[in-house]
């Protein structure tokens, strides 16, 4: 059973000052050369920089006028110049087994004439781990045949604001600033001093890798130690295969890789995972043999989610095996998550626990994905907004 909250209106909603532009999303010293910009001397800019990142990663408040160590006449003018916005909850749900779901809804502080667009976001609350679902795009480009976001097309790249307003947003729902509660939901949210999110998975609507530069911005500071200071091994990103930005991701982004594989030949591929096209299965493999970093400490982990009849079969798992070969990695098999529309079914228990056993005698760790949140399409494959609707006219000014 799932359940819709009825949210707190000031808190759901939180429109943005229209015409100033957000200070999330910024990097340190982007943020000290916006400050300047406002009229603040250079010398101090750079200290009101580190107070404000600090307010804004640490403490998460969203009003500057709660910046008690920054003088007033300085909160006053970068109220009267920024914002400090985060995304609008539309809808918030919670499944049975603890899975959370936003609809979140962001406005263009800077362009008041761009429409609002929506995304999804998901939190998974495991014993020793909370981990959020985090969104890169609006709808997608791949149009993967068993991916219910697939038959969203594309609207337009997420900031490197947006991206970040989704874990803000997360964070204060789930009373992970100082000062916060944890939802009273019978201790599906972990109790305690630890922190109710520790791991971010870039693993929602979009590819990350086609909005290379605004994930790697929000990543960077994620992972910032005098900031929101999630580890860079508790970070994952997954790619479909978007090979020439494979190797930059462990170089500049230095996070772990995870490949959304789900086929072990380019006839299969193509259909499955249309990218497969551009870039085919050899180019992948090597491009993740070559990924900076990669060692049996910090594997690459494939993603194989599992289609009665059609990728299930001991065959294909030891073509699995083959293909993986002196490469360190983890495999995951995900049963297939169903979707209104969708063409596919997902392979019995019996078949999973026999592909898995097969993988597993190999040498991998093949853990078969336990469905979470399928009662509020929170599942992997199932996130969908509904930006789509917009107009053509919209959905050409959203994208410039």
């Amino acid at each position: 059973m799932s359940i819709a909250l009825n949210l707190d209106h000031a808190c759901a909603v939180r429109p943005a000052a229209l015409g100033r532009p957000s200070l999330i999303g910024l990097g340190k010293p982007a943020l000290a050369e916006a400050l300047v910009g406002a009229g603040i001397a250079e010398r101090e800019a750079k200290m009101r920089a580190s107070q404000v990142w600090n307010w804004l990663y640490v403490n998460g408040v969203t009003d500057f006028g709660q910046m008690s160590n920054v003088a007033k006449p300085v909160r006053q003018l970068l109220a009267d110049r920024f914002v400090l916005d985060r995304p609008e909850i539309v809808s918030e749900q919670v499944s049975s087994d603890g899975t959370r779901k936003w609809l979140f809804r962001f406005r263009d502080p800077a362009n008041p004439n761009y429409p609002p667009v929506e995304v999804e976001t998901v939190y998974i609350p495991e014993e020793d781990r909370g981990t959020l679902c985090v969104s890169s795009q609006v709808g997608c480009t791949l149009t993967c045949s068993f991916c219910h976001t697939g038959t969203q097309r594309l609207v337009r790249n997420l900031s490197a604001g947006e991206i970040l307003g989704q874990v803000l947003m997360a964070r204060e729902r789930l009373g992970d600033f100082p000062g916060g509660v944890r939802p009273n939901d019978g201790g599906l949210v972990p109790g305690g001093e630890s922190r109710a999110i520790t791991n971010v998975v870039m693993m929602g609507m979009g590819e990350p890798l086609y909005n290379y530069e605004n994930v790697k911005q929000a990543l960077l500071i994620a992972q910032a130690g005098d900031g929101m200071s999630i580890s860079r091994r508790r970070i994952t990103l997954s790619t479909s295969g978007v090979v020439p930005f494979i190797e930059p991701t462990g170089r500049e982004i230095d996070v772990m890789l995870a490949i959304s594989l789900h086929a072990v030949n380019d006839d299969l591929r193509d259909v499955l995972v249309p990218i497969n096209k551009k870039y085919p299965l050899a180019a992948l493999l090597e491009a993740c043999r070559n990924y900076p970093g990669l060692s049996n400490a910090r594997r690459i982990t494939f993603e194989y989610v599992m289609l009665d009849g059609i990728n299930d079969s001991d065959a294909d798992a030891r073509e699995l095996v083959r293909l993986l070969a002196n490469i360190p990695a983890k495999i995951n098999l995900i049963p297939f998550n169903p979707w209104p529309g969708s063409n596919y079914g997902t392979s019995p228990s019996a078949r999973i626990e026999r592909f898995a056993d097969i993988v597993n005698k190999a040498g991998y760790a093949s853990p078969v994905r336990t469905p979470r949140g399928r009662d509020i399409f929170a599942a992997c494959g199932q996130l969908k907004s509904e930006t789509e609707r917009l107009s053509k006219r919209d959905r050409e000014a959203l994208a410039g």
